[in-house]
């Protein structure tokens, strides 16, 4: 068995060096010529037993004793195995219930190192190196709850390097492990560092005693060092897991499964759900849990408390009570909800606000440095209503006096201006730069005619007429030049929501309608809302009502007729909230990117580049995703009890995914084009329909940004088509994103190939925008423009007074009588505003760890010099695009996003965890 050269290991820092003829020859049973050894200043010392120690410079070298005999010839012979001293520091996280002085007393971890090479002369795996790791809290300074411990190792020079290391934890309590690394102890600037975050499974675990990990340096599949490709393929293996079995809390296994624990048939019948998923409700795939089946409903899982989740993809518990403290809250959102739903609120469930001065008063109009955060508000009220029980008030003036203190932060839209939701500017100024930027599409045809069964639904022909459209934009082109040149848009709710209309007027105090909203683009770049046509279906059978439809346009001179637009508004908004919510933020981010996080860790090893690329974009997602469905969701949970779709909510996000979600229209130029609000030129380049448009505008930015950096990264380890086709993990990811993690649309002809490097950078584009861009661009607007929730309601509870039916007589002598109270009740009740408040305020806000795009950086980005100069091109471009934001912010001509009371546009800008509104974070983790 051969050495490696000596230079590996003996790097002198003063007089002359050997040779490199002499340093390439001096293996097992080479010698060294003495007067080459004494320019070498070597020097030799007798230490207690047969050991010696032969030091040059300030490294240490262990030897046998018979290692270093002089010969008559004057030569040292190198005839028995060199040891190097080695020194592995651990960094732990997340680890206080052990005391201090049981960490100091007792070993923490077990590592093994193992070689990357195979034995020469078996040509099996080299034999690990084990040692002990004990806490070193002397020479640690404790931050952010981590400390250290430390192992020393006696490695042979024939070991060669270092390519993995083994963990088992040998302490009762899982612990999240930083990072390693491993240096010669003498020299610690020649350090190798194995990536880490990732828990360690405590000693009592059933599953996985070792875990595996890998240095910095990645590897595609055929460079993989021989001696760790076996631990590469078998942590992939144990990750894939056998698809059965319960799952527990410290594993770290990931399959899929279908959406079969929305709901609870154990509760009863209404509270029973479709599974979503490999049936008529088409869906993308989730993390299988491994929950017992229902026993009334064997098709559905039984719910509980715990949703499991791979262990790897908690939050780590430190972060987590960061996050929640600092918002006042002591749980996430079931303590919100139970505390809403059984003891405050529950008796006004139903009542509406009795005046816009009561929906004004839940908000503070205080000047704050700081405001109070939403739990602390929610406390304080909860402490009022005890304290009013207590004292024998009446349970109404108890609500009423613990409703005075319910304070939130008044939303950024009314704080800059408090009519602007009243106006018809602001709605369609939304389109473009609001909280669902993504429904705005171009009118290509006229007149618009319905694809739905016109018998049951109604004529297919809309009633926005010729005439209705000529007229609102004062005759200044026909309806036919308008569609030519490109000034017409429409928010188009009618087929999608038609269907559902009967099934979701069956529920208590809510109404649905198909609509759509058209728009005309005005010589200053604006949208000018025109027309909003509200239908309804024939009643379900035995039901003798006919389809309805009616077209309602902006009065200036008509007092009922401008009433009747703003109550219309006012359903369309809750149309869009609904389809923004459980479409264009759940389903495209959420819930469409965890079939990739799962594909992810089940075929790409760690040290795959492109698991190192997408890691940071996966960060916290499955965890938020199960979140959402134990109290999101699910079965009466806040989405269907706040939104218009109420119990048909997920179903509505089944049908839109079966009927419109399409990979390669989620890449953010694809979709532009899609909707006819960017054409692409000749040179690629694209122009926007609408110049002024802010999501559009920003969102390239970002987009150019991150395809500059995906490209960098690709090339950099795929020198061709042929390495993208003959990688194996990364096929079998794509591959199984298609076939397994999106299963229902595994035969559909638009998923990309990865048979070249430009087609792989364009999919992993696409997902990292996704997790990124769009997902800011929907979610951390939230507050700042729905919370207060007149401007968009999330639910239309009452249905329009002129709708046909036996009452419409008494319902337009009640509207006309007191139109501003048909309003209120058309919004949602104070217990679902308050609800719904409290919700949108929690998930507009910012992780205190969060990992902003073009900030952090991951640790083998930065290790390697080419890709962390692609990294600071990123850095750069980002700082750029924030400056180029600030300046259209400032421009008065984009009307969209700059004059008096308008909110900047500023979701594609870094922000910090106090900073609704804005913010780029890789990941949904929130």
């Amino acid at each position: 068995m051969t050495l490696p050269p000596l230079a590996a290991v003996v790097s002198p820092s003063h007089g002359p060096s050997l040779p490199t003829s002499t340093i390439s020859a001096c293996r097992r049973g080479a010698v060294v010529p003495r007067r080459r050894r004494r320019a070498c200043n070597w020097t030799t010392a007798r230490s207690r037993g047969t050991a010696a120690r032969i030091s040059c410079s300030s490294t240490l070298v262990v030897v046998d004793e018979a290692a270093a005999s002089y010969t008559e010839a004057g030569l040292i012979t190198v005839a028995k195995p060199i040891y190097v001293k080695m020194k592995a520091t651990v960094t732990i996280k997340d680890y206080l219930s052990h005391s201090i002085m049981s960490l100091i007393s007792s070993k923490v971890l077990h590592l093994e190192l193992v070689s990357s090479n195979l034995d020469s002369q078996t040509g099996k795996v080299k034999e690990s190196i084990p040692g002990s790791a004990y806490y070193c809290g002397l020479d640690i300074i404790h931050v952010h709850n981590k400390f250290a411990c430390e192992a020393t190792f006696d490695v042979p020079v024939w070991f060669g390097s270092i390519g993995a290391v083994l963990v088992e934890n040998m302490h009762d309590t899982e612990m999240f492990l930083v990072d390693i690394v491993v240096a010669p102890e003498e020299d610690l600037s020649a350090k190798v560092i194995f990536e880490g975050n990732s828990w360690i499974n405590a000693k009592s675990a059933e599953t996985e005693k070792q875990h595996v990990f890998f240095p910095l340096k990645s590897y595609l599949p055929c460079e993989t060092p021989p001696g760790i490709e076996s631990l590469r393929e078998g942590e992939l293996k144990a990750i894939r897991g056998e698809g059965t079995g319960k799952r527990n809390k410290f594993d770290r296994i990931y399959d899929y499964d279908v959406y079969n624990d929305l709901g609870k048939p154990d509760e009863g019948d209404a509270l029973t759900r479709p599974v979503l998923g490999g049936n008529e409700y088409p869906y993308p795939r989730r993390c299988r849990t491994g929950r017992p089946r229902n026993d009334k409903d064997p098709s559905s899982e039984k719910v509980g408390h715990y949703v499991y989740v791979p262990k790897d993809e908690v939050f780590s518990s430190s972060d987590n009570m960061d996050f929640l403290w600092t918002k006042g809250l002591g749980s996430f959102l079931p303590t919100v909800w139970t505390f809403l739903q059984k003891s405050l609120l529950k008796e006004r469930k139903g009542k509406s606000f009795p005046s816009f001065s009561a929906i004004d008063s839940l908000f503070d109009d205080t000047v704050q440095e700081k405001p109070p955060s939403t739990g602390s508000m929610l406390i304080e009220t909860a402490l009022k209503f005890i304290r009013a029980l207590r004292s024998s008030v009446p349970l109404e003036e108890a609500i009423h006096e613990a409703l005075q203190g319910l304070k939130f932060e008044k939303p950024r839209l009314v704080d800059g201006d408090k009519f602007a939701w009243f106006r018809d500017e602001e709605f369609a100024r939304q389109t473009l730069a609001g909280l669902n930027p993504l429904s705005i599409r171009l009118v290509t045809e006229f007149p618009f005619v319905s694809k739905l069964d016109e018998e049951e639904f109604g004529p297919r022909e809309s009633g926005i007429t010729k005439e209705v459209i000529e007229e609102q934009i004062g005759r200044v082109m026909t309806a036919e030049e308008a569609v030519k040149k490109k000034k017409l848009f429409m928010l188009d709710y009618h087929d999608m929501l038609l269907p559902l209309v009967n099934l979701v007027r069956e529920l208590d105090d809510t109404t649905l309608y198909g609509s759509r909203t058209l728009f005309f683009l005005t010589e200053k770049g604006t949208l000018k809302p025109i027309a909003i046509e509200l239908s309804r279906p024939k009643g379900k059978p035995p039901s003798p009502v006919k389809p309805w439809s009616q077209v309602f346009t902006p009065q200036q001179c008509d007092a009922t007729g401008s009433w009747l637009w703003k109550l219309a508004k006012a359903h369309v908004l809750a149309h869009d909230s609904g389809y923004h919510q459980l479409v264009s933020h759940w389903l495209r981010t959420h819930c469409c990117v965890e079939p990739y996080i799962i594909a992810t860790n089940r075929q790409l090893s760690r040290m795959h580049p492109i698991y190192r690329l997408l890691h940071p974009h996966f960060r916290y997602t499955m965890q938020m995703n199960a979140k959402s469905r134990s109290g999101l969701i699910n079965a009466d949970g806040i989405i269907e009890q706040t939104f218009s779709p109420g119990r048909y909510s997920m179903t509505l996000s089944s049908l839109v995914y079966r009927d419109h979600w399409r990979f390669d229209m989620e890449a953010l130029p694809a979709d532009l084009i899609q909707r006819g609000m960017a054409v692409e030129e000749e040179d690629g380049t694209l122009t926007l329909t609408i110049k002024d448009y802010p999501y559009a505008n920003d969102g390239l930015l970002v987009w150019e940004s991150l395809k500059e950096w995906t490209s960098d990264y690709v090339k950099h380890y795929y020198s061709s088509a042929a390495d993208v086709t003959g990688d194996k993990e990364l096929n079998g990811w794509w591959d199984e994103v298609r076939t397994k993690g999106h299963a229902d649309k595994q035969h559909e002809r638009w998923w990309p190939r990865l048979d070249s490097r430009e087609s792989l950078i364009k999919v992993l584009t696409s997902i990292m925008w996704v997790t990124s861009g769009h997902h800011a661009a929907v979610n951390f607007a939230q507050y700042p423009l729905a919370g207060y929730f007149p401007n968009r309601p999330s639910i239309a509870r009452k249905k329009m007074p002129v709708e046909e039916g036996p009452d419409r007589e008494e319902r337009m002598d009640s509207f006309k009588a007191k139109p501003e109270m048909e309003l209120l009740q058309v919004f949602p009740s104070q217990y679902q505003a308050v609800l719904v408040v409290t919700v949108l305020h929690i998930l507009s806000s910012h992780w205190p760890d969060e990992q902003h795009m073009g900030i952090h950086v991951e640790p083998a980005w930065k290790a390697d010099p080419m890709i962390n100069a692609a990294f600071q091109r990123l850095q750069g471009n980002m700082l750029r695009n924030e400056g180029i934001i600030d300046q259209r912010n400032l421009t008065e001509d984009l009307k969209n996003r700059c004059g008096a009371g308008v909110m900047p546009y500023e979701l594609f800008k870094h922000a910090c965890a106090s900073e609704p509104g804005k913010g780029l974070p890789y990941s949904i983790s929130i």
